[in-house]
């Protein structure tokens, strides 16, 4: 894989943060191994550190390792600006995913909203599944990484 440059959507990277295993941490653990680039911005971060630190997913997950995989991910990620751009989503709370990517110049936005593939190709990004994104890169299942690696209470 080129290092490429990926915005994931904050439903994937819950899902990432809640499994080990499957597209979502693949993804995830793929792009950091080949030293792609995780873009997120002050929206996107705080939309996910709010959802992800819920109670909801104390059942799944305890709050401390999610908190970690939050911490790591704003270490390893790339920040980029965004201005609130309105950028014609049929759901308007996606175009902050659409700005981040378009912002950080993404090769490819990960997702499984709909309201988000209708736009695919959004400029030039390729909107795309956890799984197609493996796919494309030569991947069947989730990369052999593990976010959590430095963590010893994981």
């Amino acid at each position: 894989m080129k290092a490429d440059r990926v915005a994931l959507d904050t439903n994937v990277l819950i899902s990432a943060a809640l499994t080990r295993t499957g597209p979502p941490r693949g993804v995830v653990d793929l792009v950091r191994a080949d030293s792609g680039v995780l873009l997120v911005s002050d929206e996107t971060f705080a939309e996910l550190r709010h959802r992800i630190l819920g109670s909801k997913f104390d059942r799944y997950v305890d709050r401390e390792s999610r908190a970690a995989f939050v911490a790591l991910l704003a270490a390893v990620a790339q920040w980029v600006p965004i201005a609130s751009a309105k950028l014609g989503c049929r759901d308007p709370t996606d175009d902050k995913i659409l700005e981040t990517a378009l912002t950080g110049r993404a090769d490819h936005l990960v997702t499984g909203d709909r309201d988000l593939f209708v736009m695919s190709p959004f400029q030039g990004i390729q909107i795309v599944t956890p799984a197609r994104f493996l796919a494309l890169h030569g991947q069947t299942s989730a990369a052999a990484t593990d976010l959590h690696e430095s963590d010893p209470t994981t």
